[in-house]
C-alpha cells in the first residue's frame, strides 16, 4: 500500500480557508434563493396591487433569472478573490512556522547555529522566535563549554596518569621503583586524581542545585572570621599576610555556614595561589545596598580584563601554562559561584589588570529576605 504523504501546513491552512469560503458562499446562495422570491412578490403587490397570474409568473422568472445570474457572477468573483487571499494568508502564516520547524530540526541534529528571523506576525510569534533563538544560542554555548570541559578534563588526567604509568612500566621492566620518594610521587598523583574527581562531582551538584544546604541565621562577621582562621596556617607557611576587616554592624544572612565557608575557602586559596610571598590578602565583611558583602582582595598577579568574564567558568585558567599544582583545576571558582547563586546571591570579580591584584566579592541578601532551599 502506498504511504499517504501528509499535507503541509500551507495546504491545510488553505483548505481550511477555502472550506470557510465555500460554506459562506453556499449559505448565501440558499438564503437568497429561499427569501428572495417571497420578498420580491410582496414588494410587487405593494407597488401595483393584484397582478395577473401570467404576468406575475413572467416577472418572477425575470427576477429569478437576473438574480441567479448576478448572484452567480458575484459569488464566482468573490470566491476567486477569497481563495486568492486565503492562499496568500496561508503562505504568509505558514512560512515562518516552516522556518521555525526547519531550524528546530537543525538544532536537534546538532547544528546550533540555526536561527529564525523575526516574521512580524505579532508579539506572540515574535516572543516564540526570540525564545528559540535564545535557546539555540545557549545550546551553542553549552556545546562549546562541553567540548572545552572534555578537552580540559583530558588534559588534567593526562599528567598524573602518565606519571603513574611510567612508574608501572619501570616496575614491569624490573627497574627498582621502591623508596620514600617513589611512594610520595604515586601518592601525590593519586591524590591529584581524587581531588579532580571530587571537584568535578562538586561543581556538577552545585550547578544542578543538588547541594544539601542547612541554612540558619549567621553573622557575616562570623563567616569571615572562621574562613580567615582556617586559612591562616597556609598563609603563614607561604609568607603572605592575611588581614581581616569586619564592620561592626555588617549584618546577618540566612545561609549554610559550611557551604559559605567552602566559598570563602576557595576564594582564599585562589588568592594565596596568585599572591607571591610578602604580599597581602584582605577579607572584608560589611553592609551592601543589596544586603551583605564578603570580599577577598589580594595584591597578587591580577587578572587581564579579557579574562574577567570567564574566571567562574569550569576549568578556566587565565594562564594555560599552569598545571594543577600551580594554577588549580579551575573548578573552585565555578563551585563558589554555584553555591552563592543557590543562596540567592551573586559573586563578582574585579581587577585593574596584571600586577594590580584582584578582588572577589560575594553579595548575599540580608537575613529574612531570602531563605535557601534545604
Amino acid at each position: 500500500m502506498k504511504r499517504q504523504v501528509p499535507r503541509g501546513l500551507p495546504a491545510r491552512l488553505f483548505a481550511a480557508q477555502a472550506l470557510v469560503v465555500l460554506v459562506g458562499a453556499g449559505t448565501l446562495g440558499l438564503v437568497a434563493a429561499a427569501l428572495g422570491p417571497t420578498i420580491f412578490r410582496d414588494h410587487l403587490r405593494q407597488v401595483s396591487g393584484p397582478v395577473e397570474p401570467a404576468t406575475a409568473h413572467h416577472v418572477e422568472e425575470a427576477y429569478t433569472s437576473a438574480s441567479a445570474l448576478s448572484l452567480g457572477m458575484a459569488l464566482a468573483a468573490s470566491l476567486i478573490a477569497a481563495l486568492a487571499v486565503s492562499a496568500y494568508v496561508a503562505r504568509r502564516l505558514a512560512q515562518p512556522v516552516e522556518q521555525l520547524a526547519a531550524a528546530a530540526a537543525d538544532v536537534s541534529h546538532g547544528d546550533y547555529t540555526a536561527r529564525v528571523a523575526v516574521a512580524g506576525l505579532g508579539p506572540e510569534f515574535d516572543t516564540v522566535t526570540a525564545a528559540f533563538n535564545t535557546m539555540a544560542e545557549r545550546l551553542a554555548e553549552a556545546e562549546i563549554t562541553r567540548r572545552r570541559l572534555l578537552a580540559d578534563l583530558g588534559h588534567e588526567l593526562r599528567t598524573p596518569l602518565a606519571t603513574i604509568e611510567a612508574y608501572v612500566d619501570a616496575a614491569e621492566d624490573g627497574v627498582a621503583v621502591e623508596g620514600e620518594s617513589t611512594w610520595h610521587v604515586l601518592r601525590t598523583q593519586t591524590t591529584r586524581l581524587r581531588r579532580l574527581a571530587e571537584d568535578v562531582a562538586a561543581v556538577s551538584r552545585a550547578e544542578e542545585h543538588q547541594l544539601d544546604l542547612h541554612p540558619r541565621r549567621v553573622a557575616a562577621a562570623e563567616l569571615a572570621s572562621a574562613a580567615v582562621a582556617a586559612a591562616r596556617p597556609r598563609y603563614t607557611t607561604k609568607g603572605v599576610a592575611l588581614r581581616e576587616t569586619v564592620e561592626a554592624d555588617a549584618g546577618d544572612v540566612d545561609a549554610d555556614p559550611e557551604r559559605l565557608g567552602q566559598v570563602l575557602g576557595n576564594l582564599l586559596d585562589n588568592a594565596l595561589r596568585h599572591t607571591p610571598p610578602g604580599g597581602q590578602v584582605t577579607v572584608t565583611a560589611g553592609k551592601h545596598p543589596e544586603g551583605v558583602h564578603l570580599s577577598v582582595s589580594d595584591t597578587g598577579e591580577g587578572i587581564n580584563s579579557d579574562h574577567l568574564p570567564h574566571v567562574f567558568e569550569r576549568f578556566y585558567r587565565s594562564d594555560t601554562a599552569r598545571d594543577r599544582d600551580h594554577g588549580g583545576s579551575g573548578i573552585g571558582l565555578a563551585v563558589a559561584r554555584a553555591i552563592v547563586m543557590q543562596h540567592g546571591g551573586r559573586i563578582d570579580a574585579a581587577s585593574a589588570g596584571p600586577g594590580a591584584g584582584a578582588t572577589f566579592t560575594v553579595t548575599l541578601p540580608r537575613a529574612g529576605t531570602y531563605l535557601p532551599a534545604e
